[in-house]
C-alpha cells in the first residue's frame, strides 16, 4: 500500500522506483515538517485543503515512545473499531488485526514470534521436526502440517497460536521506541489462523506483566541464569512450582526449564522467582552439581477453601441452547467435507484435557456425534459450580462456552474452503446476536 522514498545526503527526497512519482501527484503546496520520532516524517499542508482517499489508509500515526499504545488499543476496543495496528521498531514490524474491537490475529517480522519458534519454545515439538516440515511446507502451513503428521494435537496447535498472538500483542504494548500506524482496512480472517481474543483481557495481562516482570528482574536479571534446588517441597507449593522444583538440577537455565515445563518466559520466570523467595532454589551464572534432595512430598492437608458466596438464581439454559445450536452448525459444515468424526474426536480430546477452558462447568463433558454438549449435564454442572463462577456466573458460563466455540471455529477454519468458512462465521455471528436481544 506504500511507496518508498530515500532522503540522500543532500537532503533530497528521491523515489526509490517510478511508483513513488505518482504518489505525490495532487499534493502540491507548502508543508510544515512536524517534529516527532526519528523514524517518522510528518508533513502538514498549510493551509489545509481537506479531502479524503480510499482505504486502506493510515488514519493515525505517532511516536511509540511518546504515547502509551495500551491507551490507544483500549480506545479501539471500547469504540469497537476494525482495522490494523502496525508498529515499526528496530526489532522489526509487528501488526495486530482488530475486528469490532477484538483481536483477531497478529503478524510479526521478529523470528522469535514465528509459530514454529513458539511451538519449539513451549516444548510441543522439537526443532528438527519443525525444520523437516518447513522443507516441505510454507511457514504459514506449519501448524496444520504438524497436526496431519501426528506430531501435534489440534488443541495444542490452538493453544500455541493463541499464545503466539498474545505474545505479539504484549510486545507491541511494551515497545518503547519506533512508530505506530492505525490503518483503516478490512480485516481478512483468512490471512492466518482465525481466532478471537478479548482485547481488554490482553491489556490487563500486559499491564500486569509490565509490573511483575520489573519486580522479577531484580532477582533474575535474564533467562540464561542456571537454577539449582536447595531443598525439597514442603507440600504447600502450587502445582507448577512443584513440577519445576522437581526439574531443578543446576544444569538448566531459566529458559531451558520453561522449554521443559512448557511455560512461557514470563511464566517460568515467575515460578523460579517464587522458588527463590521461598528458599527452595538458588541461581548461578554457571552450571552447578545437583544437590542431594529428597523427593517432593505430597501436601499433608488441603488449603482452606474460600467461603461460599450466595449467588442469585439465574437461568443459563437459553445460553446453553444457543451455543449448542452453534456447535451443531460448525459440526454440520465440517460434515459436508466428510471429516466430522475426526473433528469431534479432536474436540473431545481437547475438552478432556481442559485445553479449551478451565471452567468447572465443562469437566467430564463430551461432544455428541451431532456436535452438541449434553444440555442436562451442562445445567447440572452450572448449578453445582455457580458459586465458583464469580459475581456474574452467567457471564462466566457464557465465556467458557465461547472459548469452546472459538476452538471449534479455529478447527473448522483449517478444514474448510474460504467461502464456506466465511459463511459459517456469518451464521455464527447472527446466532450470537440472539443472546444480546432483549
Amino acid at each position: 500500500m506504500s511507496q518508498r522514498f530515500r532522503i540522500d545526503g543532500a537532503a533530497h527526497l528521491v523515489p526509490e522506483d517510478r511508483t513513488g512519482i505518482p504518489a505525490l501527484a495532487g499534493r502540491s503546496g507548502t508543508y510544515a515538517l512536524m517534529p516527532t520520532a526519528p523514524d517518522l516524517l510528518v508533513f502538514s499542508r498549510t493551509p489545509p485543503e481537506g479531502g479524503s482517499i480510499p482505504t486502506p489508509r493510515v488514519v493515525l500515526a505517532g511516536d511509540a515512545g511518546g504515547f502509551p499504545l495500551s491507551d490507544l488499543i483500549a480506545f479501539l476496543s471500547q469504540s469497537r473499531w476494525s482495522g490494523v495496528v502496525r508498529v515499526h521498531t528496530p526489532g522489526g514490524e509487528r501488526s495486530l488485526m482488530i475486528r469490532e474491537g477484538e483481536v483477531r490475529g497478529a503478524t510479526s517480522e521478529e523470528p522469535a514470534d514465528r509459530l514454529g519458534e513458539v511451538l519449539v519454545r513451549l516444548g510441543y515439538v522439537d526443532r528438527a521436526q519443525v525444520e523437516a516440515v518447513l522443507r516441505e511446507q510454507s511457514p504459514s502451513k506449519i501448524g496444520r502440517a504438524l497436526v496431519e503428521k501426528g506430531l501435534l494435537q489440534a488443541h495444542d496447535l490452538f493453544k500455541c497460536v493463541t499464545h503466539q498472538v498474545s505474545e505479539i500483542f504484549h510486545a507491541i504494548v511494551l515497545c518503547r521506541e519506533g512508530a505506530f500506524f492505525l490503518i483503516d482496512q478490512p480485516v481478512d480472517d483468512k490471512t492466518g489462523h482465525s481466532i478471537q481474543l478479548s482485547t481488554q483481557s490482553l491489556l490487563m495481562d500486559s499491564i500486569r506483566k509490565i509490573d511483575e516482570l520489573a519486580h522479577f528482574r531484580k532477582r533474575i536479571p535474564h533467562g540464561r541464569m542456571y537454577v539449582a534446588r536447595k531443598r525439597p517441597s514442603d507440600g504447600k507449593l502450587e502445582e507448577d512450582e512443584d513440577r519445576v522444583l522437581a526439574m531443578l538440577d543446576g544444569r538448566r537455565t531459566v529458559l531451558e526449564l520453561g522449554h521443559a515445563a512448557r511455560l512461557s518466559e514470563f511464566d517460568i520466570t515467575k515460578v523460579v522467582f517464587r522458588l527463590l523467595e521461598g528458599g527452595f532454589a538458588a541461581l548461578s551464572d554457571k552450571p552447578v552439581g545437583t544437590p542431594a534432595a529428597a523427593a517432593p512430598e505430597k501436601a499433608a492437608t488441603q488449603r482452606a477453601r474460600p467461603a461460599v458466596r450466595t449467588v442469585a438464581p439465574v437461568d443459563a439454559r437459553p445460553v446453553a441452547r444457543v451455543f449448542n445450536f452453534i456447535f451443531r452448525e460448525i459440526r454440520d459444515e465440517v460434515a459436508r467435507q466428510g471429516m466430522d468424526r475426526e473433528f469431534i474426536a479432536a474436540a473431545n480430546a481437547a475438552l478432556t484435557g481442559q485445553a479449551l477452558s478451565s471452567s468447572p462447568v465443562l469437566e467430564g463433558l463430551a461432544f455428541a456425534a451431532d456436535g452438541s454438549l449434553p444440555e442436562g449435564r451442562l445445567m447440572e454442572a452450572f448449578d453445582r459450580h455457580r458459586d465458583q463462577l464469580g459475581s456474574e456466573p452467567l457471564a462466566s458460563f457464557r465465556q467458557a462456552l465461547s472459548d469452546v466455540m472459538f476452538f471449534l471455529l479455529f478447527q473448522a477454519g483449517e478444514l474448510l474452503e474460504s467461502r464456506a468458512d466465511e459463511d459459517l462465521a456469518r451464521r455464527v455471528k447472527e446466532l450470537l446476536a440472539t443472546l444480546e436481544a432483549p
